[in-house]
């Protein structure tokens, strides 16, 4: 098959053959720190359509200029290939962008209360405040996490909600007065009140990943215009930062109505990033029917340049997802989906935590692939952050990828108590994979369980730090700069068969870049998760930055 890149490049030279003239660029960038090019040290990159038509120094480029053309002088900046979150929920983070407190990003926990208690005010004493995860308490300096009487307070008199990642949630008075426990009662019984070292209830409650989500179920929603406005705003902010697309694995708790935001601003072309989705086993014990039924119409790769459908995930079979113990009886289902995706050729994304049962479905896997080649299919495996190399050396004979999120930056606690500091300071072993050849792609796993800044998750790739500065992985384990940009761009595209037009700055790739207000390279490493977009491209069109860019 003729790849899409080298195409556009042997038209191109074509061209060049008819006129000794290049075309006039829509975009020239001079004076630029260009990573993700064919060689390092080069300075200047043009823009035609939604293309890159040449990149080189200023010489390379001069001639691209007309009276068009927008040129930018990036004074030393970075320009990179756009950022690719291989693994992040942001359909389900649209839905909620303008109705939730989002505490990311906040240093003290007193920070975080006033931020909350601003948006209590801003309401009726009927609407509710919530804080739907996407923080731990180790990022703030009290490490703690806030109390009920913190909340009572900040919240001043509305329903309030805060979940700390799929684990405890924290209602107020107000809030557990609102919500309706009287028809949830089993659901009621599923949670567990914390307690303090002195045995005194801390107002926290705690339960599973699927408990915890249930509650959340039982507030009230955004309407269907607030889904639309907020999913827009949301994918503004990923474009902020310079991501131009997203893989997202869909979920047990993301059902089918949840996609209409994002399909509405895709038919009216507001789409400011692309989306790569997956679908989830809508109902537990008829997945192979259901799948069957809503895949009729959209084939592996239904859709277009900017909305497209991917394949299954991460919820592919309901006995199989977030199961600590999986048994025999739960691998045929699974068996039976996955053999028909493998006919279908319909690319499929894995939820699973950890090594220790990790082989149960690996077990199924290789059953898959005894009957049909999987490597054509780009499968992949989502978080196993304590991956061992014998479960990594059996993904890679069957050309399963590994999606690789920074839990760990907001886990250390969690996981050093689980699995030891021995085994953490290698957790996860992304060097070991790269040694190993498998592919692999870079994400949050936003936006209920960490922030979707990609520079906080590069930065962890490169320092291994955690949200309170404490280490997480050896030396050995550590990535350089260029390798973890390589796995959140062009690693990233693997996934969605679009290597060969993503994910670098060469000639004929697409034109998905963004410049970044400081060098990626040379800003202090301490201070990378600072880094932002400046101008941000998708196919050659403008999708974040300022007015004030020295354009000419």
């Amino acid at each position: 098959m003729v790849k899409s890149a080298a195409l556009f490049l042997g038209l191109f030279l074509l061209q060049g053959v008819a006129s000794s003239t290049p075309p006039e660029a829509d975009w020239v960038f001079l004076n630029a720190e260009i990573l993700g090019a064919a060689q390092p040290g080069l300075t200047a990159l043009a823009v035609k359509s939604e293309r890159i038509v040449a990149v080189g120094h200023h010489a390379d480029v001069q001639a691209f200029i007309g009276p068009s053309t927008q040129v930018v002088d990036a004074q030393g900046r970075s320009l990179i290939p756009g950022l690719m979150d291989s693994h992040i929920h942001a359909i389900r983070a649209g839905l909620s962008e303008i109705t939730e407190v989002n505490w990311s990003g906040f240093k003290t926990l007193d920070q975080a209360l006033n931020h909350l208690a601003e948006r209590a005010s801003q309401l009726d004493l009927h609407e509710w405040v919530v804080v739907a995860g996407g923080w731990v308490p180790e990022q703030f300096e009290e490490q703690r996490s806030p109390t009920l009487a913190e909340l009572e307070q900040a919240a001043q008199g509305r329903p309030a909600y805060i979940q700390r990642a799929y684990s405890a949630v924290l209602i107020n008075q107000e809030g557990m007065l609102g919500l309706p426990w009287h028809q949830h009662a089993q659901l009621a019984s599923r949670l567990k009140a914390e307690q303090n070292e002195q045995g005194h209830d801390t107002g926290w409650l705690l339960g599973d990943a699927r408990t915890i989500s249930d509650v959340y179920d039982l507030l009230p929603g955004p309407d269907a215009s607030q889904q639309i406005v907020g999913s827009l705003q949301w994918y503004r902010r990923l474009a902020s930062w310079g991501v131009t697309a997203v893989l997202d694995p869909g979920g047990y708790n993301l059902p089918l109505h949840a996609y209409r935001a994002t399909q509405e601003l895709w038919k009216r072309r507001q789409l400011p990033v692309r989306i790569r989705y997956s679908l989830s086993a809508p109902r537990k014990d008829t997945e192979l029917e259901d799948f069957k039924h809503h895949t009729a119409l959209i084939p592996m790769g239904w859709g277009d340049s900017m909305l497209k459908f991917n394949g299954l995930g991460e919820n592919v079979t309901w006995s199989m997802y977030n199961n600590s113990k999986p048994e025999a009886a739960h691998q045929q289902p699974l068996k039976e989906v996955l053999v028909w995706a493998a006919r279908q050729g319909l690319g499929v994304t894995f939820h699973w935590n950890q090594d220790e049962t990790v082989g149960r479905l690996l077990e199924v896997l290789e059953a898959v692939h005894e009957q049909h080649d999987l490597q054509p299919l780009r499968w992949s495996i989502a978080h196993l952050n304590n991956a061992s190399r014998p479960s990594l050396e059996r993904m890679k004979r069957m050309g399963i990828g590994w999606l690789v999120q920074n839990a760990a930056y907001y886990q250390r606690p969690f996981m050093k108590k689980t699995w030891g500091e021995a085994a953490l300071l290698r957790t996860p072993p992304m060097a070991e994979a790269l040694e190993l050849g498998i592919h692999m792609g870079l994400g949050t796993d936003a936006h209920r369980v960490m922030t979707p800044n990609p520079f906080v998750c590069l930065q962890w790739a490169v320092d291994g730090l955690s949200a309170d500065g404490q280490k997480t992985r050896s030396s050995s384990a550590l990535l350089s700069r260029e390798q973890a940009l390589d796995l959140y761009t062009h690693g990233s595209a693997w996934f969605t068969h679009e290597e060969h037009e993503r994910g670098r700055l060469q000639v004929g790739f697409l034109a998905d870049l963004a410049m970044l207000n400081d060098s990626y390279l040379n800003i202090k490493q301490s201070l990378i998760h600072t880094l932002h977009s400046e101008l941000t491209l998708v196919a050659g069109r403008a999708v974040h930055g300022p007015t004030s860019l020295p354009v000419r």
